[in-house]
């Protein structure tokens, strides 16, 4: 167990504390990708290899904060601290984070909604989560964003203050379709921010069974911006994920032995080998 009393703590634990802070956001525009479960899940396995990781909600569907038992409380969340960015505030994001199982949450809310309207119209609107962030580099190994099902003003701030971007897919059609369709968008934002690069692509709900899923997995190791980018982890469908959410909890706390704990702690070496 590492020092939080969490299990899965290895050999590997000094050497990866040992890296600088990276701020990852988990992205795709399409819904049911499995982008909050990846957020969540990852982030919690960072903790169990002994990082300091933050995690920041930056849906406003607030599915994040849902799922570890926060309740809603708009001036308790990032809503406010976006529109005080904006006005060019002395701000400390964490005067609203809350620690669940080890892990720091910056919470959403509803009304972040909102803000694709209110902060359209702002000078340099992209770069108001850099700035919140920034000031965070000494206190966190990761940071990981879960971002809106969206391509909006929230997800442009997310992918300009972030190192990396993870992209969750659900290995049917229609989702390929929808990665496919936000690669250009990506490369839109990477002349805003040449330091975002793709960890890559991870496979969710993933069923072997289906003869689906190894056609569509196929056709995306084939396109020409996705090569070396699918990652050889996969999140496999697994009741625990969802019953730990319901409980409030990350996969780990609720069940760390269950095939959602080990694909989770797999996929999280490798996002850390392809960060080094």
């Amino acid at each position: 167990k590492n020092s939080q009393g969490h299990g899965f703590c290895g050999a590997k634990t000094v050497a990866l504390h040992r890296l600088s802070m990276a701020i990852i956001s988990v992205a795709i525009q399409k819904g049911g990708a499995g982008k909050t479960t990846t957020a969540l899940n990852l982030a919690a396995a960072f903790r169990e290899m002994g990082q300091r990781v933050l995690l920041v909600d930056l849906d406003p569907q607030s599915h994040l904060t849902q799922a570890l038992g926060i309740a809603d409380d708009p001036e308790r969340s990032i809503y406010p601290f976006l529109k005080k960015a904006a006005a060019g505030g002395e701000l400390n994001l964490l005067d609203v984070k809350q620690t669940v199982h080890g892990i720091d949450v910056v919470p959403a809310c509803l009304q972040l909604s909102f803000a694709e309207m209110e902060l359209v119209s702002e000078y340099e609107r992209e770069y108001l989560l850099d700035t919140l962030l920034q000031p965070l580099q000494n206190q966190y190994d990761q940071i990981v964003v879960d971002c809106p099902p969206a391509v909006g003003v929230l997800t442009v701030n997310a992918l300009v203050a972030s190192d990396y971007v993870l992209i969750p897919m659900q290995a049917e059609f229609l989702p390929l379709k929808g990665v496919l369709s936000f690669l250009p968008f990506l490369k839109k934002v990477q002349k805003l921010n040449k330091r975002l690069s793709i960890l890559g692509v991870v496979i969710t709900k993933y069923d072997p069974r289906l003869g689906m899923t190894e056609e569509v997995l196929r056709e995306l190791q084939q396109q020409p911006d996705l090569q070396n980018q699918v990652l050889d982890s996969r999140i496999r469908v697994n009741i625990a994920l969802a019953k730990a959410q319901q409980r409030g909890s990350d996969i780990f706390t609720y069940d760390s032995l269950s095939n959602g704990a080990l694909n989770y702690m797999s996929l999280a070496y490798e996002v850390m080998e392809r960060m080094k």
